[in-house]
Formats: structure tokens, sequence, C-alpha cells
């Protein structure tokens, strides 16, 4: 073994230079072939050696950097992952040993190097060092440039570092053209900042030292462009911090008005405030300005939208002659879905109307049909006609149509179907219904002939870190610890995990108290440790549990058909096989399969038909005839019955917990526990195992929500993520619907973040399609948790205008109905501050500060902000479905008046409810196949 192989092996860095620089041609040559035996000797090293690994891993770079003498070889070596391991190079050490050199080759290998987008980044250093050493040109490759920005010194030191860089001409302007911004240049709070880039680009402009205009032009494309919010948060700043000048502005005319029309809100708002200069300065022609009112008009966010008008009532007041052409213009707001702007545009045009001839009068009329009933009678007065309103027609509810259950297919009958299977799933592991025929396919498969199936396992799975030549104890131990899916089993076939480790994981029983995603992983793993242990003891002919359908629900007569053939072949029903199959098997089915149970004569047949007889609730943890939180009966008892029907209770609950822990196996423990899995201190992440937990309790829904409330909960009350995935999944799957699934769906709806209250939106829909959705049930959930804080009303508020937006509006207003009633007397009850300076003062600190807490009026308070826009979408629906229900509290929110969003809200639902002579309630038509629904309301025009 050669000197320089010693020192590599060590990890001896510094070594490396002074022993490669010595060495011929024909030295070096040698050398590099014992260097690239050794890299792929490191190959096979297992992964507990990686702290080895990363220091000869440096030490094999430096050397063999040296030892080729091709460009290309050089930088592929240098850029060779398994060799860095995403580390940053020892640039050092690399510069000195190729100091030597040819100045072309160095540049060649730079420059390469600077094109490795997955590299150049991190390889920065040693690529600006060899440009230095070989004069070239600098590269300008996306990954260099954010190399140079991450290399460049911030805070304090950023702008004496960018005017004494000499490269800062070259990379500035490059800076504005890299598909994404370098990180570095997006972290400042305050654009006004002198330590941040935009500040420091600013100062670098004025000096001259980089051009104005090539900043500002750049700047303005960039914006128009579009990208992540963070980079045109920057370019947005620079912009500002720049102060286009007003010939600029004027140059740039085509951009603002684009950005108006398209940008992102942001953006829209600075575009549209420049165009707001230009035209009330006289430099923005009528016909512009009417092409981009016509876009911003469309656009949803309503603060844009006031401002149009705001901008079109000056000019018009400036320039009377221009009504002909703008109002038609602002007429294009009679659509919009906030009655508030429409009532804006229609004062606007009314302003405006005498100014204009007939021709634009008459589009006028024609436009003021799409405005909602509430303004009509206005729109008469300002227009003195309407168009004759079309026929009315029956309203259509139209919801999705209702799941159809799939059933499950079969395990693979083919071996290659079925390596095929695992090789997927080892990959990925959401996949329920994947995950089940393949548990089932490996346990028959290894049932009828495990050496082959072990075989051909061994090839497909041959990078599986359990396959790469590791010790025993550490398979065990890792596996002992998480069995990583159908992993376990394959292991366990290929004869690469012991027995004794498994026998030892088998009887694991979930903490006492455990969270649900604790207990509920508990089971999936317990499948997964028993299959293993007992395909190696005891193989089993198939599973027992492998559900029949993909909601992972369970056919009784299919189990009872798999305990026959079991009693036929004179095996053992496995434990957790068997009690997860009871907890699939569906209870609402004929009675016959309890009976032909009971007739197989063996024990765990006879388990079943008692699981069949029963209602299926006798198990505590799956027991909910007491809703959690609701406080007992109040019943005067005498002293010694009390003390009598104590101690009996507790007799029986110890008893039934007994009878638990003797028929159930260790996983399924907590069954016998009175203590929901609620999780108070619950560590799990939202991912994970989490698409099985669904297929442990397919029949028990609302059960499964009770325990998985607290995620989607804190989706709503501290702002998280991820937390309602399983709404729509339970929604869909099998048993009774209670207050758990609705509370989840109630969270759901007020999430912070739009996924989450998308996934909510669903499960609405499938429950209402299916029609599973208790409506008032919902509505009063809705009501209590916004006066209770624990949602913010113009969160909900959105993700009910999406559901109505479907098509859903008699299913939206179902519910809106039924939590109205108590928000409007929770703002009744709302003490209102003397004066409107009071009340803004007063509305704003509720809004932002989120500090009412308890009491009435302090609840109310928090109600306030964001209720006109949930009055705004009942409004919505009630003019589209023509419900006529009298909500108490509703009249009084009108009748006070003024100009707020609620008042006006408030008067326009009670208009639509109290629209024509017919005050019953809509009926519903029998469901359609295709899941629509119609109203039977003649009187209602269908506006969708």
């Amino acid at each position: 073994m050669s000197e320089l192989l010693d020192a590599v092996r060590a990890g001896r860095v510094r070594d490396i230079p002074g022993l490669v620089k010595p060495l011929s041609a024909a030295d070096r040559k040698t050398e590099l072939a014992a260097l690239k035996a050794f890299r792929t000797e490191m190959r096979g090293w297992p992964w507990d050696q990686w702290r080895e690994r990363r220091k000869a891993g440096h030490a094999l770079l430096v050397a063999g950097a040296g030892c080729h003498t091709g460009a290309a070889a050089t930088a592929a070596w240098i850029g060779a992952r398994e060799i860095r391991e995403g580390l940053g190079l020892p640039h050092t050490e690399l510069l000195d040993l190729l100091a030597e050199r040819d100045p072309g080759w160095l540049g060649d290998v730079a420059h390469r190097l600077a094109g490795r987008a997955s590299t150049a980044q991190l390889d920065h250093p040693l690529i600006a060092g060899l440009v230095r050493l070989a004069g070239c040109p600098v590269p300008t490759t996306d990954a260099f440039v954010h190399g140079w920005a991450e290399a460049t010194p911030s805070h304090g030191r950023l702008l004496p570092a960018l005017r004494a860089d000499p490269l800062v001409r070259i990379m500035v302007p490059r800076l504005f053209e890299t598909a994404e911004l370098p990180s570095p240049l997006g972290w400042y709070g305050d654009a006004e900042e002198p330590h941040h880039w935009p500040t420091a680009l600013t100062v670098l402009a004025e000096e001259s030292v980089v051009e104005r205009s090539l900043l500002v032009d750049s700047s303005i494309a960039r914006l128009l462009r579009g990208g992540a919010p963070g980079d045109l948060g920057f370019f947005l700043n620079l912009l500002r911090r720049l102060a286009p000048t007003a010939d600029e502005e004027r140059e740039h005319l085509a951009d603002w008005i684009g950005m108006a029309a398209d940008g992102p809100s942001t953006v829209a708002g600075y575009a549209q405030g420049v165009l707001s200069r230009l035209a009330l300065a006289g430099d923005l022609p009528v016909r512009s300005l009417a092409d981009m009112s016509r876009s911003v008009l469309f656009r949803p966010e309503k603060k844009l939208v006031r401002a149009q008008l705001v901008l079109l009532g000056k000019v018009l007041r400036a320039d009377g002659g221009s009504a002909g052409e703008l109002l038609p213009v602002v007429a294009e707001a009679f659509g919009h879905e906030d009655t508030a702007v429409q009532e804006r545009a229609l004062k606007l045009v009314a302003r405006h109307l005498s100014a204009v001839g007939a021709e634009p009068r008459a589009e006028l009329v024609l436009a003021a049909a799409s405005l909602s009933p509430v303004h009509r009678a206005r729109a008469t007065e300002v227009f003195g006609e309407l168009p004759t309103e079309p026929e009315p027609v029956p309203y259509e509810e139209i919801l999705p149509p209702a799941p159809v259950p799939a059933r499950l297919a079969p395990a693979p009958a083919g071996l290659a179907e079925l390596v095929e299977e695992v090789v997927a799933l080892v990959v990925s592991r959401e996949e329920v219904a994947s995950f089940e025929r393949t548990l089932d396919g490996l346990v028959r498969h290894a049932y009828r002939d495990r050496a082959a199936l072990a075989d051909a396992l061994k090839d497909a799975l041959a990078d599986c870190w359990w396959l790469d030549g590791g010790s025993e104890q550490d398979r065990d131990r890792r596996f002992s610890r998480i069995p990583d899916g159908v992993e376990v089993v394959a292991a366990s076939i290929c004869e690469q995990v012991s027995v004794t480790a498994l026998w030892n994981t088998r009887s694991r029983a979930a903490v006492r108290q455990s969270c649900a995603h604790t207990v509920l992983n508990g089971v999936t793993e317990a499948r997964l440790w028993e299959a293993a242990f007992l395909l190696r003891t005891r193989p089993l002919p198939f599973l027992l549990a492998t559900p029949t359908w993909e909601t992972g629900a369970l056919d009784p007569d299919v189990l009872v058909e798999r305990l026959s053939e079991y009693q036929r072949l004179c095996a053992t029903p496995a434990p957790v096989d068997f009690a997860q199959a009871l907890l699939r098997v569906r209870r609402d089915s004929d009675p016959e399969a309890a009976r032909a149970a009971a007739a197989l004569g063996t024990p765990e047949a006879d388990r079943l038909a008692a699981w069949l007889s029963s209602d299926g609730t006798a198990l505590p943890a799956l027991d909910s005839a007491e809703e959690p939180g609701q406080p007992e009966a109040d019943e005067p008892a005498e002293e010694g019955r009390r003390w009598l029907e104590s101690v009996t209770g507790q007799l029986g609950a110890v008893r039934e917990r007994l009878a638990i822990h003797r028929e159930f196996p260790p996983a399924f423990r907590w069954l016998g526990s009175p203590v929901l899995p609620a999780g108070s201190g619950c560590h799990h992440w939202v991912g994970g195992d989490r698409a099985h937990w669904p297929a442990v309790l397919p029949e028990d829904r609302d059960i499964l929500a009770g325990w998985l409330l607290p995620k989607v909960a804190a989706c709503a009350e501290d702002d998280q993520r991820g937390g309602s995935w399983w709404l729509p999944v339970l929604a869909e799957s099998g048993g009774p619907v209670g207050a758990g699934l609705h509370r989840g769906v109630a969270y759901g709806l007020g999430a912070r973040h739009p996924d989450d209250r998308l996934s909510a939106v669903d499960a609405l829909l499938v429950l209402a399609a299916r029609g599973d959705l208790d409506a008032p049930l919902l509505g009063r959930e809705l009501a209590t948790l916004m006066t209770s804080e624990a949602v913010k009303v113009n969160r909900l508020a959105d993700a009910l205008r999406t559901a109505a937006a479907t098509g859903a509006y008699a299913t939206v207003w179902s519910v809106l109905g039924a939590a109205l009633p108590g928000l409007l007397a929770a703002e009744a009850a709302r003490p209102r501050p003397a004066g409107r300076a009071g009340t803004v003062a007063a509305e704003t600190v509720a809004a932002r500060t989120g500090t009412a807490k308890a009491g009435t009026a302090k609840a109310a308070a928090a109600v306030r902000p964001g209720l006109g826009e949930l009055l705004a979408v009942a409004a919505e629906c009630v003019e589209r479905c023509g419900a006529r229900d009298a909500i108490p509290g509703l009249a009084e929110s009108a009748a006070r008046g003024g100009s707020s969003r609620l008042a006006s809200q408030a008067a326009r639902l009670l208009a639509a409810l109290r629209q024509g002579d017919d005050h019953s309630t809509p009926e519903l038509a029998e469901d359609r196949p295709n899941g629509n629904r119609t109203i039977l309301n003649p009187s209602v025009t269908n506006r969708s």
C-alpha cells in the first residue's frame, strides 16, 4: 500500500498536496487506479461508518483531483456525490494542489464545475479561486451566482463588501436573470434597513457602481414575469427604494397595466398606484384606463376593486366627457360577488348617468340585470326600467356523486407480480389497498414456497439496507423500533431479522394513555411483526383481516368463509390478525352471518358470532353512547345506593377490562381503557403511517374522528397545517356519523390554510351526497366554535363560499341557517362603544389581537369581524336556492342601519328570505343517480 493511499484511508487531508506534487505522470496514473479501487470499496461500507466515510472521502477527493490529468475527469471526480456526500469541499487544499496546472486547464475545470447545477453553489470558493488563478472569464450560471450571493458578507459588511468586489458589475445583472432569487437577497424585514440588499443596491446605483436604469428595468421585468412571493417581495422593495421618476413610470405604461391585471395582489396594488398617479396627471389615455379597469374589476381582491372604482370616480369628476367610455366599464362591477362593490358601482353610475347618450345608457341598463336582488329597487330608480327577468326555473342542487365503495382486488397471484408490488411499497407506503393486498400475498406465497419467494425478493430488493451485509444485531434493533412497512416481512422471509427479535416485538403493547397515533400505528406494526414471526415458525395460509373493501371494511360472510377454510386446514388464527378482523367486520349486515359463524364451533368463530350479535360497542374505547365533555345528569339518590352503584360499576369495569386483556393481544389493550387516546401530549408529525389509520376502525368513523380531532383543531386554533387530511376519508368510510365527525368538519372549515379548508369542504359535500350530513348539528358546532373564538369567521366564510360555488347552495344554507341564530344573538349582546371612532377601535382590537377570551360581550366582540362576510355567503345561498326560513335576530341586525357590511348583508339576507309570498322551506326532490337534487320552488331562478 502506498503512502498516499495510507493518508487517504486515515483522512489526512492536509498531507495530500505534499504527497501528490512530487509524483510523475506515470506515478499519478498508478495511484489513481488504487484510489478508484478504494472508492469502490467505500461504496460497500455500512451506514454506521459515516464518520470514517466522511474523513476518508475528503482526502480521496483531493488526492483523485490531483492525480487526474483531464479537465472533464477532474471536474467529474470533484463533483462525485458518493465521495463528497453533499458537503462542501476542502478548497484550500484543492487550490494548493491544482495551482501548478496550466491556466487554460484551470479555467476549463472552473467552468465545468460551475455548470454542475447540483454542486456549483457549494463549490463557489473553489471555482472563484480557479478563476482567479486562470484569469479566465467569470462563469455566470445560476448556481454560481447563488453561491456568489451566499458568499457575500451580510449585515453591516454587505455594502463595503459589494463596493470592493470586482465581480459586482457582472453578478448584479445576473441576479435578475436567475430562475430563482438567491436566498440571502430575501433576508430582510424592513426595506429601509441600510444593511440589506435592496438598500445596498440602491446605494450602489447612486454611486454609479451599477446602472440605475438596469435595476429599474430589471425589477419591473421580474415583477411582470411573476414568481415566488419572496422573490417578488425583494424586487418590489427594491423598486420602491429606487423610486422611479415620472418619466420612468411613463416608459413602462404597458408593464404597469399587465401587472395590475395579472400580478399578485401586492404587485398589482403597487402598479395600480402608479397608474392612478399617471391617470390623474393626464398621462394615461382614457382607452388604456378603460382596458386596465376591466381587468382590475374582474380580480377577486376587493381592496383593488374598490380602489379602482375610486380612481374611476376621480377621473370622471375631472373629465366628464369620458363617461361614455368609462361608465360601461364601471357597470361590469354589477356582477361582482360582493354586493357592497355592486352598490358602490351603482352609485358611481347614477352620479354620472346624465353625461352619457342613449346607446351607452342602454348598455348600462342591460348590465344592471346582473345586480343582486337587494339592489334591484335602487337600480329601477336610477334607470327607470330594467330588462324583463326570464321565466323562473326550478333550482337544481348540485352535489358530487355519492362515492361508490370499491372492492379490494385479490392478492397478486404470480410471484413476479407480487415482487413488483413489494418493490413499489418499499418506495411508497401510502396506498392502503396495495399494502393489504401485498401483505396477504406475501403470507400466501410464503406458505406455499418460502425459498422461491426469498430468492426473488433478494434480487429485487438488493439495494435495501438490510441486505447490505450489516450486522444481525443492527438489523434486529432497527426492525424492533419500526417495521418499515412490509420490509420487515420481506426481511423475515429472507432471514435477515432474527426470530428472537420478532418474538420480543410482537408482544409489545401501546403505552398507557397513548395518543391516537401511537395506538393506531401500534396495530399496523403489530400485524407486521406477527406476520413476520409466523412466517418463520408457523406459516399461515392467508390473512383473516385482509379487507374486502378499499375503505378497510370486511364483509362478515367473507370472514366466516375464511374461518371455515382455516378449520379445514387445521390452521390456528393469529391473535393480532383475528383481532383486526373483528374491528373491521361490518356489524350492520344480515344476522345470517352470525348464525353461520356460530355453526362452525371454533373459539374464534364463537367470538365472531358474539361480536356480530351485539351492538358492537362493548369495548370502552369504542363506546360513544355518552359524548365526551357532556356532564352527567344530576339524579338525587341516597348515599348507600350511590355507594353500591359505584362499587358495582367499578367491578363491572374491572371485569370488562380483564376480559379484554384475556381476549385481545397487547396491541389492542387500549380498547379496554375508558380513557380515549386523545393525545394531549402527542409529539407526532402529520405524516407517518396515517393512511392506515382509517382502515384500523373502518366501521367506527365517528369514534376515530373524535381521536383525530386535536390535529384538525390545531389547524384552526394554532395555524398548523395538514391536520384535516382525514375528513374526506372518514366521510367515505362506514359506520354512524355523530358529533365527532361533524365537529372535525367544523374545525376544518375554519382552518388557517386553504388546503385544510378544501379537505373539510370535500368532506361536507361527500356527507351531503351520501345523506349523512346533519346540517343543524354542524351549524350548532360552527356557532359554538365561532363564539368561543376557536375558529375565525372570515376563514369559515371563505370555506362555505367555496362549497356553495360548487352548486350546493341549499346544503350550505341548511348549515348556515342553523348557525346564524346563535351568532346573531351574540352580536346583539355585544356592547357598542360610543362614537364611530370607538367602534372602529374596538373592532380593530378584537380582530387583530384576539384578546377577548371570556364573557358574552367579549365573545360577541370576537364574532363581529367577518360576520358580514358570512351573511353575504348566506344571502347568496338564499338568493340561489329560494329558502324561506325565519332567522331569529336577523331583522334586528338589519334594522341597525348604517354602512357596515354586517348591517347591509343582514338587510340583503332578510330581503332574500322574504322575497315572494311563499314562506315555506323548499322541498327537496328525491336524489338523482348523479348526485344532483332539485328544489321544487318555481319562483326561484337558477342563476348558475
